[in-house]
C-alpha cells in the first residue's frame, strides 16, 4: 500500500554526535532490523523532538497497559512513531492503522502483518560514519 505522506515528508535532527534524517515516501513506513542497528536509539531521539513539535507522537513497550488503536484514533495530523510494535500492537491496531486517513505512521518492529503493507512500506535503518558524527538515514528493505 503505497500512498503520500500525509504529515511530513522528512524529519531529521541532530543529537550530540548524532544525526538523523529520514525522507518518507510512505504514509506508512516500517522501519525493520536485526537488534542492536540502533532503532529504539533513533526512536529515543524521536521522543525527544516530541516535546518541541506537537506533530508527533511517540510510542512505545512504556505504553504496553494502553490501548493503543484508542489512543491514536483520538489524533489527526500526527506523526505516530511506535516503537516495539510487534509488543505493542494487536490485530485491531493494525487494521485500524492500516486504513487511517488521519495520521503518518513510522511504525518500528519485525512483524508487518495485518498492516496491508507492501515492499514499498519496508525500510532498514543504516547507519554511517561521517568524521565525528553517527548519522541515520533509512534505505528500502531488502
Amino acid at each position: 500500500m503505497k500512498s503520500k505522506p500525509l504529515v511530513m515528508e522528512r524529519f531529521s535532527t541532530v543529537h550530540s554526535s548524532f544525526s538523523v534524517d529520514f525522507l518518507f515516501k510512505n504514509n506508512i513506513t516500517i522501519l525493520m532490523g536485526d537488534s542492536g542497528t540502533g532503532k529504539t536509539v533513533v526512536f529515543s531521539f524521536i521522543r525527544e523532538c516530541m516535546a518541541l513539535n506537537p506533530k508527533i507522537l511517540c510510542l512505545n513497550y512504556l505504553d504496553y497497559q494502553r490501548n493503543i488503536k484508542k489512543v491514536i484514533s483520538q489524533e489527526e495530523g500526527r506523526l505516530i512513531v511506535i516503537d516495539n510494535a510487534d509488543i505493542l500492537l494487536d490485530d485491531d491496531a493494525r487494521k485500524y492503522i492500516s486504513l487511517d486517513d488521519k495520521n503518518q505512521y513510522l511504525i518500528i518492529g519485525r512483524n508487518p502483518k495485518n498492516l496491508f503493507a507492501t515492499r514499498e512500506n519496508l525500510f532498514e535503518l543504516v547507519c554511517r560514519q561521517a568524521g565525528e558524527r553517527r548519522e541515520f538515514t533509512i534505505k528500502e528493505y531488502l
